[in-house]
């Protein structure tokens, strides 16, 4: 298996990156990633008030994939995530959705123990492995790691987890991809804006396909299949997702839309990923034993 170290890191998506790894299409690559403090909050002690800032929400990479070609789609396996041992979660003055409550800066480092995360003496979360960024080079300026958009980024999915997979739209030959910010135990929403942050290493397949034209990224894992998307606010975000589920499944399946939309408001559901970047991101996932139904395919 390939290695990539976490020397090799990215602030913000851009074209104009040199790669850190070229890989053929299908290769699988074990990716070490920084949390999204950027390792700095190790210890109490380590105040975000004496952090650099313009080494947060670091991402390992990025990563040219042969035969990922701008026009096409780049599919990309979470195959395993495995953290280190301790995370660190924070909120402060307005930052998050109760930020306009606080007036200074709060940290919890947690250890994980097993298979869960341990928050005091009385309670304990069982981990729910995810990337929260994760994504490809846009075609224009470059987009900052705390930012998502149709290219990925800051997504914070709680559904990106071990056996999802997903398509991004490739805007430049060799895709560009990279990922971080992992969280151990996250809630959608993602409220007080930051999960239960840790370093590790994410395993992922990557493969081109060329011939997939799509204009934002989407997801699927055992039982459902989705649309991501990222938009100002979170109706914004909820309409593009739902109406691209709607297209997409159309123009594949030639089911009219109105008997889609339809059927997607008894069995789809419309999920909040994130609450508190830049963009908020939506997911509208349809389970997919109805849709094969239908024959649906990428």
């Amino acid at each position: 298996m390939i290695e990539l170290s976490d020397d090799k890191i990215l602030y913000a998506f851009s074209k104009d990156l040199e790669p850190a790894l070229t890989v053929k299409s299908g290769e699988t690559v074990r990716v070490r990633t920084k949390d999204c403090f950027g390792n700095q909050v190790q210890t109490p002690e380590d105040e975000l008030d004496s952090i650099d800032w313009d080494a947060i929400n670091p991402a390992t990479g990025p990563i040219y994939v042969e035969g990922a070609v701008a026009g096409g789609s780049l599919k990309v396996r979470i195959d395993a995530i495995e953290f280190d041992g301790q995370t660190a979660s924070c909120t402060g003055k307005d930052e998050g959705v109760y930020g306009d409550k606080l007036e200074c800066w709060s940290t919890r480092l947690c250890k994980i123990e097993g298979d869960e995360l341990v928050w005091d003496d009385k309670v304990r979360l069982p981990l729910t492995p995810m990337i929260g960024v994760i994504g490809v080079a846009p075609a224009g300026d470059p987009v900052n790691c705390g930012t998502p958009g149709v290219h990925g980024g800051n997504m914070d999915n709680t559904k990106i987890a071990p056996g999802a997979t997903l398509y991004f739209p490739v805007a430049v030959d060799g895709a560009l991809f990279g990922c971080g910010d992992m969280h151990a135990v996250m809630g959608d929403g993602e409220v007080s804006v930051s999960g239960a942050e840790a370093a590790g290493h994410a395993t992922v397949t990557l493969t081109a396909l060329p011939d997939l034209s799509i204009d934002t990224p989407l997801i699927e894992n055992g039982t459902e299949f989705g649309v991501i998307y990222s938009a100002e606010t979170l109706d914004a975000a909820a309409d593009g997702a739902v109406h691209r589920m709607v297209d997409l499944v159309s123009d594949r399946t030639g089911k009219d839309p109105a008997e889609l939309v339809m059927l997607f408001s008894l069995c789809g559901n419309v999920e909040v990923c994130q609450m508190v970047d830049p963009e908020k991101t939506v997911r509208f996932m349809v389970p997919k034993h109805v849709l094969d139904s239908y024959g649906f395919g990428l």
